[in-house]
C-alpha cells in the first residue's frame, strides 16, 4: 500500500496545495466582503456562484480535457485560477467578484478532476486505502489554508496574492508528474429521476448535506466574524468545523453499517439540530467553548453526504453504484449553490443567527422527508447492504477512487479487453496490377527476401497511396 501511495505522492502534494489556496480564499472572501459592508445576501450569492461555476464544470470540463488532454487542461485551468485570485484583490466589486466566483468554481472543479483522475488511474490496488489518504489529505490542506489569513489580514492586496501563488504551485508536481495519463473522461449517464425512484433517500440527503456544507464553506467566516471573532479565530473556527467533519464521520459511519441507514441519518440530523440551536447561543459559550461546538457541529453536518452515498449504494446494483454517485454529486453541487444564498438572506434578517438557523432548518426538513420515504420504502435487505467508506464531495473523476465503484471499473476494463482480443487484425494481399513490378530504378530487390517475410502481403494500388486489403477487394 505504501508503494501505490508513493507513486502518487506529487498528485497528493498537488491537490493539497490547491486546497490551501482554495480554503484561504474562501475565507478572506467572508472577511474582506464584511470588511467592506457588503450585506449578508450579497456575500451569500457572492458564495454561492462559486457552487454554481462548479456544477457547470462537471459538465464542460470533460469535454475540455478530452479535446486537449489532461496536462493542457491542468496548466490553463491553473493559470486562470491564479489570475482571479488576484483579481478579487485588485477589483472590490460584488458583482466583479460574483462573476470571478463562477469561473473559480470552473477552475477549481476542472483542476480537482484531473487530479483525481491521475490518482485513480495509479491506484489500481489498494483503492480504500488511497481513497482514505486522499480524502484526509484534502480535509487537512483545507483546513491548514485558513490560518494562512493571519499573515497579512485580509484588508491587504498580499493575501489574494498568496492565494494565487498557492494556485500556480499546485501546478508544479502535477506538471512534473511521471503517472501516466488516464483515460479520456465520461459524463453521467444515470438519470437523476431514475436515481430517486431508486435511491430516493439518499438523493434527499446528498441534496440536504449540499445545502449544509455549502453555507458552511461559504458563510462560516461571515458568521465568525459577525460575533466579534478577531481575523485568526475565525480561521480556527473555520478550520474546527472542518478537522470535526474529519474525525467523527468514520465513526458515525462505521456504526451505520449494518443498520438502516436512514434511522442514522435522522439521529445524525437530529444532533446536528441540536448544536446548531447552540451555535445561535454563541454567547452561552465564550472561549474555547464555541470552538467545541464547531467541532462537533462540523462533525455531524459533514457526515450527512457520506452516509447518504453510502444509503444509495446500497440500493444500487453493482454496475450502477459509479454513475448514480456522480449523480449524487451533481445534486450536491446543486444544494451547495443555494446554501450561502439563503442562509445569506436569514442573517440579513436574523443576524449572526441566521446562519445556524438556517441549518437547523435545512435538517429538521430532512429528517422530515426521511421519515415520509420510511413510510412508504421498504428498508435495505441486511444482506444488500455495503460497508461505510469515508468521503466527502469531490469530482466526477475522484469518484472512482472509491472502492466501492472497484467491481463496476473491473467489469468495464474486463470488456474492453474482451473488445480488443476479439478483433481481427486486418489482412493484405498483393494486387494483382503489380505483379511482376520491380520499383523505379535504385529500389531495394526484396526478391530474394526469405519464405518467412511477411513484405509481400502489402502492395500499393496504381490508383493512390494506401495499401489494398483483402476485406476491401
Amino acid at each position: 500500500m505504501l508503494s501505490t501511495v508513493f507513486s502518487v505522492q506529487s498528485l497528493l502534494a498537488g491537490m493539497g496545495i490547491l486546497l490551501a489556496g482554495s480554503g484561504l480564499l474562501a475565507t478572506l472572501l467572508g472577511l474582506r466582503a464584511a470588511e467592506e459592508g457588503f450585506s449578508d445576501l450579497t456575500i451569500g450569492l457572492i458564495m454561492s456562484a462559486f457552487y454554481v461555476g462548479y456544477v457547470l464544470g462537471t459538465i464542460t470540463v470533460p469535454a475540455i480535457i478530452r479535446r486537449v488532454g489532461h496536462i493542457r487542461t491542468f496548466a490553463a485551468l491553473a493559470a486562470i485560477s491564479s489570475v482571479t485570485a488576484i483579481m478579487h484583490g485588485l477589483w472590490v466589486d460584488p458583482w466583479i467578484w460574483m462573476g470571478l466566483r463562477l469561473i473559480n468554481g470552473v477552475t477549481l472543479l476542472g483542476l480537482y478532476m484531473v487530479i483525481e483522475s491521475w490518482v485513480s488511474e495509479k491506484a489500481t490496488s489498494h483503492r480504500g486505502q488511497v481513497f482514505g489518504i486522499y480524502m484526509m489529505v484534502s480535509l487537512l490542506a483545507y483546513g491548514a489554508g485558513q490560518f494562512l489569513i493571519g499573515l497579512y489580514g485580509p484588508m491587504d492586496v498580499s493575501t489574494f496574492a498568496i492565494v494565487g501563488l498557492l494556485f500556480s504551485l499546485g501546478l508544479v508536481p502535477v506538471a512534473l508528474t511521471r503517472v501516466s495519463q488516464p483515460p479520456p473522461m465520461e459524463t453521467t449517464r444515470l438519470p437523476l429521476m431514475q436515481l430517486f425512484r431508486l435511491a430516493p433517500t439518499g438523493v434527499i440527503g446528498s441534496a440536504v448535506s449540499g445545502t449544509i456544507t455549502g453555507t458552511i464553506y461559504g458563510m462560516a467566516a461571515v458568521y465568525a466574524n459577525r460575533v466579534g471573532l478577531p481575523d485568526t479565530q475565525v480561521a480556527a473556527f473555520v478550520a474546527a468545523i472542518i478537522v470535526g467533519g474529519g474525525l467523527l464521520q468514520w465513526p458515525i459511519g462505521r456504526l451505520s453499517d449494518g443498520r438502516d441507514r436512514r434511522y442514522v441519518l435522522i439521529v445524525v440530523s437530529a444532533l446536528g439540530a441540536a448544536f446548531s440551536v447552540l451555535l445561535a447561543m454563541q454567547d452561552w459559550f465564550p472561549g474555547w467553548g464555541l470552538f467545541a461546538l464547531a467541532l462537533v457541529f462540523g462533525g455531524f453536518s459533514f457526515s450527512l453526504y457520506a452516509i447518504s452515498v453510502a444509503q444509495t449504494n446500497d440500493r444500487l446494483s453493482s454496475d450502477q453504484v459509479l454513475e448514480g454517485t456522480r449523480g449524487l454529486l451533481m445534486v450536491n453541487g446543486a444544494g451547495s449553490a443555494v446554501g450561502p444564498m439563503v442562509s445569506g438572506a436569514a442573517m440579513g434578517w436574523f443576524g449572526a443567527a441566521g446562519f445556524p438557523l438556517f441549518v437547523l432548518a435545512a435538517l429538521l426538513a430532512m429528517i422530515a422527508l426521511i421519515f415520509w420515504r420510511i413510510l412508504i420504502d421498504e428498508p435495505v435487505p441486511d444482506d444488500e447492504r455495503g460497508d461505510y467508506v469515508f468521503t466527502h464531495r469531490t469530482s466526477a473523476a475522484g469518484i472512482e477512487l472509491d472502492p466501492r465503484a472497484a467491481e463496476e471499473l473491473r467489469t468495464a476494463e474486463a470488456a474492453r479487453s474482451e473488445h480488443v482480443s476479439d478483433a481481427e487484425p486486418p489482412i493484405y494481399e498483393t494486387d494483382p496490377a503489380w505483379e511482376g513490378y520491380q520499383g523505379p530504378p535504385g529500389a531495394i530487390d526484396t526478391s530474394h527476401d526469405s519464405p518467412g517475410d511477411s513484405s509481400g502481403d502489402v502492395s500499393f494500388s496504381p490508383g493512390g497511396d494506401s495499401p489494398r486489403r483483402r476485406d476491401d477487394a
